[in-house]
């Protein structure tokens, strides 16, 4: 098992006198090589009974740090081919960001596909959010956006009728927010909310995944210094592909 274009083997170790499971300590060091890059999309793991013999270990606990990574989306097992690093997990802060910066400031290589770029009536949900009368029309946009070519999350947005231009061919290039910024749009504050569902039919078949499988979900509404409504999203993310980050603070 070696590091990207490099001969030399990952400098692996266990600590025998720790309380922490020896599969334990292999999982979390293998993850880290991969959130790190020195495991790349693509790469290869080595014989699992010379990882095995290397470490000490037996092949059952090494075969069991490399399914915990398997079970998180991490790596997958490829007949005829060996367990192959597929991608690291997407580690987004709570902050006023959008998807598409957090994946290329990760180098996650961020894609977009538009599956919907309409006028239309806003629902109840949508109009409260805007602050606009139910029925009246805004702009919807919903968004298919990947990570080196796999599915990670479902984007909905709703915006108020006329706030910026929203060309398909620019949504597929960069991220809704830059595109607001770039309109002169200062964006200031959200308001958010997340949460967990199981995907519907049609959700589970856009993001790769199995009917009922689990999601994360994010609402958040996004206002403007003037304290405008400019935005309202109600997305859905793989679960094994995204987590939500927090900093929490003891309140003195």
């Amino acid at each position: 098992m070696t590091e990207r274009g490099n001969d030399q083997p990952l400098p692996l170790s266990v600590d025998r006198t720790s309380p922490v499971p020896l599969y334990f300590q292999l999982a979390r060091q293998l993850e880290a090589a991969v959130e790190q890059g020195r495991l790349a999309p693509g790469t290869l793991l080595g014989n699992e009974i010379d990882l095995a013999h290397r470490l000490g270990l037996s092949r059952p606990t090494v075969r069991q740090a490399i399914q915990s990574l398997v079970d998180k989306g991490l790596m997958v097992r490829r007949r005829g081919v060996g367990t192959q690093v597929v991608h690291s997990q997407v580690r987004r802060p709570l902050e006023l960001s959008s998807l598409y910066d957090d994946l290329e400031t990760a180098g996650q290589r961020p894609g977009t596909l538009v599956l919907r770029n309409a006028v239309e009536p806003a629902g109840a949900e949508a109009a409260a959010a805007l602050g606009v009368p139910e029925g009246s029309e805004v702009h919807a946009v919903e968004r298919l956006r990947s990570a080196h070519g796999e599915p990670v999350a479902l984007l909905r947005n709703h915006l108020p009728l006329g706030l910026l231009p929203l060309p398909t061919g620019e949504l597929e290039e960069t991220g809704l927010y830059r595109l607001m910024r770039a309109a002169g749009i200062t964006l200031h504050s959200a308001r958010q909310s997340v949460g967990a569902r199981a995907a519907a039919q049609a959700e589970a078949r856009l993001l790769e995944e199995h009917a009922g499988a689990p999601l994360l979900t994010m609402e958040r509404t996004t206002y403007d210094d003037t304290g405008r409504a400019v935005e309202f999203g109600s997305h859905v993310y793989r679960a094994g592909r995204y987590a939500f980050e927090f900093q929490l603070l003891v309140r003195p």
